[in-house]
């Protein structure tokens, strides 16, 4: 059984007996001491696609839903189709963009280690890796002379997705984003 700050996006979730999908997590920290950090998931209901807005407290025990992880590897896009394969059994998963809300900016061809959710051998939703290496198209050059705080600068990624990276990054490099906060970690 989970914690409520254990889950990621696309965790598979059973609420009131019926199976949910992590879409999105906002973590709040209230300023009051003695106050838990809060965190507000949206969930989207596996089969009718519904959305549930919830807020737990960091210690909050959740159960997991009863559904297989398969581990995949992302083919191909065909217009709004995502395509992943089981690398064991060849056999091939199609998740729409609605499906994957949210975790599209993070796919690359042949990206390895995610973990797809089925339930009755329907494919509903994946979990991404933890870590994405991804390769920066296009960032402002860094300013010579400047000092030496934490300062960043936007980077627009090969998928589309935009991220804040330290000064020194520069455009052709390869970096590695969290999956779940979508911030920058380190070189690839």
């Amino acid at each position: 059984m989970p914690k409520a700050s254990d889950l990621k996006q696309g965790s598979a979730i059973e609420i009131n007996g019926e199976p949910y999908v992590v879409k999105k997590i906002e973590v709040r920290n209230p300023t009051s001491r003695g106050a838990s950090t809060l965190y507000k998931i949206r969930f989207a209901h596996m089969k009718t696609k519904q959305k549930l807005d919830e807020s737990y407290k960091g210690d909050d025990f959740l159960k997991e839903a009863d559904c297989s992880k398969v581990m995949v590897q992302y083919s191909y896009q065909d217009g709004e189709n995502f395509t992943f394969m089981n690398l064991e059994s060849y056999e091939q998963y199609t998740l729409n963009k609605e499906d994957l809300e949210g975790q599209t900016e993070y796919l690359t061809e042949a990206l390895d280690g995610i973990i797809i959710l089925l339930l009755d051998d329907a494919p509903l939703g994946i979990e991404l890796p933890v870590t994405v290496s991804l390769e920066i198209i296009e960032t402002p050059p860094a300013m010579k002379g400047a000092s030496a705080t934490n300062r960043t600068k936007p980077a627009k990624l090969t998928t589309g997705l935009e991220v804040q990276v330290p000064e020194y990054i520069e455009t052709g490099e390869i970096i590695k984003i969290n999956s779940s906060t979508g911030k920058f970690m380190s070189r690839a």
